[in-house]
């Protein structure tokens, strides 16, 4: 993996480069929540407002001239969205003024989003649904939106009357927890919700006292939306009930810095990754027509499904490493575990082709191939160029 570039900044013992080495390492991180990733250019011109080179409005100046000279078609969209957005969400939190107010929340939609989203600033007037890895596809209730108004304004101004006098660091967690879940979960705007949040809520932290200049935004941004999905889900008849356990440890890193593990897999509805594997040993009574051939080859399955278990509970997991990727499509659990296989073999670094995943999976050319296409379009491979037709290797900020 390339080494992360803000990391010696956060460190550095002069406020004003730690500052900006914060700033700039959340608000790149951020993108993550859309799945987004953002240019070499931008990381470039965001060292360069770091080091003082030039000032933030001169890395926007910059962007702004470099996608005017990189038409669309030479560019992603995507990826103009996502610098863009960064320096934007850079600028705000280098900011020192905020104030705890609806106009707020709105303001900082639309300066983040303006010229990129039509409905910048401005809330939605239809209902939404999103499927949610988390839930296996089922989604948060949202708020409506005849009352988005009405319910952004309540909760901000309980918070306004909320008192912190008193409270031990755990109770205040807790209240903050709740405060920031509720606020996301009315989802007053189309698109750029939780970014939008994000900053809100920094910027919010910050007139309570606390620093927040560390790096637990940047490298858990999808651990810190999927926290705030589970913060607002109930099943009761599933026995999953909403829990802003998942979204305290969060704030307990980034607040108290505390190094409770964050892994998006523990917050499933089915408990762990590791229990898509437990589930999928179950096996139905076979038909009494199933030759005898057919049952051993399933008793062969299931070793192997148990064998990976094992890999899963000792190895990086795919769920950390490509959520963001992953989470806007509906994978199989043997797909999930069939990918996983193939980094634990592979890593991020060998070269590998369909060959190498009928070797290493036992499966035919048929299925292998099928599984280069799903994973090619979600970009957690990449092909490789002069080793021959068909190479690919998992994608990395490093090989991209």
């Amino acid at each position: 993996m390339e080494r992360d570039p803000f990391k010696e900044y956060i460190r550095q013992s002069e406020p004003n480069i730690r500052e900006k080495g914060y700033v700039w390492h959340t608000a790149i991180g951020l993108q993550a929540v859309d799945g987004l990733t953002p240019s070499k250019y931008l990381v470039e011109t965001a060292i360069k407002n770091i080091e003082g080179h030039i000032t933030i409005d001169q890395a926007q100046q910059l962007l702004e001239h470099y996608y005017e000279e990189n038409p669309k078609h030479e560019t992603s969209d995507r990826t103009e969205e996502a610098d863009k957005v960064s320096a934007r969400i850079a600028k705000l939190l280098l900011e020192k003024a905020f104030s705890l107010t609806p106009t707020e929340y709105i303001s900082i939609h639309r300066k983040l989003f303006q010229g990129i989203y039509r409905h910048a600033g401005k809330m939605r007037d239809y209902n939404i649904t999103k499927k949610e890895w988390v839930f296996d596809g089922a989604t948060v209730l949202y708020g409506s939106a005849t009352e988005l108004s009405a319910t952004l304004e309540y909760d901000i101004s309980q918070e306004r009357k909320f008192s912190y006098k008193g409270l031990s660091l755990n109770e205040m967690i807790n209240h903050l927890a709740f405060f920031v879940a509720r606020l996301w979960q009315i989802h007053i705007f189309a698109e750029g919700n939780t970014r939008t949040t994000a900053v809100f809520f920094i910027k919010y932290l910050r007139t309570l006292g606390f620093e927040v200049t560390n790096d637990i935004f940047a490298e858990n941004a999808w651990y810190f939306r999927n926290a705030l999905v589970r913060a607002n889900y109930n099943d009761l008849q599933a026995g999953v009930h909403e829990t802003t356990e998942f979204l305290e440890l969060f704030l307990r890193n980034m607040l108290l810095n505390e190094t409770n593990p964050l892994h998006n897999r523990s917050m499933h509805i089915s408990g762990t990754f590791d229990d898509f594997e437990k589930q999928d040993i179950e096996v139905q009574k076979p038909d009494i027509e199933v030759c005898k051939q057919d049952i051993e080859a399933r008793k062969q399955d299931i070793g192997i499904r148990e064998q990976d278990i094992e890999v899963l509970k000792h190895s990086s997991n795919i769920l950390d490493l490509y959520g963001p990727k992953l989470k806007n499509r509906t994978f199989s659990k043997k797909t999930l575990k069939h990918i996983q296989k193939l980094y634990d073999r592979f890593g991020s670094k060998k070269v590998f082709g369909r060959t190498e995943i009928v070797a290493e999976l036992g499966v035919t050319e048929s299925p292998a191939s099928e599984l280069i296409r799903k994973m090619l379009e979600t970009e957690i491979i990449i092909s490789v160029q002069g080793m021959g037709k068909g190479k690919y290797v998992f994608y990395t900020q490093q090989n991209n």
